[in-house]
């Protein structure tokens, strides 16, 4: 099969290294695993209420709403391979953020290993963060994606109150990173 990457001048893939990994293995399929990831209705179960939206063809939005439908993350779809792989940019909608920190990638792969879906979550980055800054990855990936396996193993969500780290939060303000 061949897979489609849809790149702009003036953002080059290949610079781009993963500063965040995540593998978890769910017993589910790789259909299922794909519409929980690309579909607002599944997403809201299991992301805290926030809804995904995908356009499924490269070039295509990336759209992610807050529980009352205000824009928090917005992007393009850059390589989307149903059911096995979808990249995208993944700009979460806070002042100054994207200019100051670069664009970031979100990566999921999923891959059939016997009767479960080993499904692995990169966060790529073209250029050096903080790990005071990527500490809200880190916090809310796990979280996220254990309330994802959560979902589709037992059909009931995690529910996990978090708030960003106060790390995270204080080096975005020293760079003039303003945050809701």
């Amino acid at each position: 099969m061949k897979i489609y990457r849809r790149t702009r001048p003036d953002m080059k893939i290949e610079q781009f290294k993963p500063a965040i990994v995540y593998t978890i293995y769910i017993a589910s399929t790789p259909e299922k695993v794909w519409e929980a990831l690309t579909s607002a209705e599944f997403s809201r179960q299991y992301f805290s209420g926030h809804a995904v939206e995908v356009d499924q063809r490269i070039g295509g939005a990336f759209i992610m709403r807050t529980p009352d439908g205000a824009l928090h993350i917005s992007g393009e779809v850059i390589e989307c391979e149903p059911p096995r792989k979808l990249t995208v940019t993944f700009n979460v909608n806070w002042p100054a953020l994207v200019e100051k920190l670069g664009p970031t990638l979100v990566t999921y792969e999923i891959e059939q290993v016997g009767d479960a879906v080993k499904l692995t979550m990169l966060q790529s980055h073209d250029r050096d963060i903080s790990d005071d800054i990527l500490s809200g990855g880190r916090t809310g990936w796990p979280a996220i994606l254990s309330s994802l396996k959560s979902l589709l193993e037992t059909g009931n969500a995690l529910t996990i109150q978090m708030q960003p780290p106060e790390r995270m939060l204080a080096a975005l303000k020293e760079m003039g990173i303003g945050t809701p």
